[in-house]
């Protein structure tokens, strides 16, 4: 029986009613990958696991952006002392002889 999206919804529908919203959510991703122009087999094979939906509520510019992670080990650089920034020795020296 070949899959197509209307299987797919009666498995959701199915799944929603059993409680098993894992199963229905991997049908909800995968009628989505079919809509969106891939075959049954690339969209059986596809993982949605990584991808984190909008969370409700959070609405506005921005609020979809991927979030970046530093990789493991990754120390931010040491801030400049506040009292030396945009200060050379150049401007020192014109300022003392002035």
């Amino acid at each position: 029986m070949p899959v197509t999206i209307e299987t797919l919804q009666h498995r959701m529908d199915a799944a929603v009613a059993a409680l098993d919203f894992e199963e229905a959510g991997r049908c909800r991703d995968m009628i989505s990958a079919m809509r969106g122009g891939a075959t049954a087999a690339e969209a059986e094979a596809a993982s949605c696991a990584g991808l984190q939906r909008q969370a409700p509520g959070a609405m506005g510019l921005g609020t979809s952006q991927q979030r970046v992670t530093p990789p493991a080990g990754w120390r931010a650089p040491p801030k400049p002392d506040p009292m030396t920034a945009g200060r050379s020795k150049r401007s020192r020296h014109r300022t003392e002889g002035d």
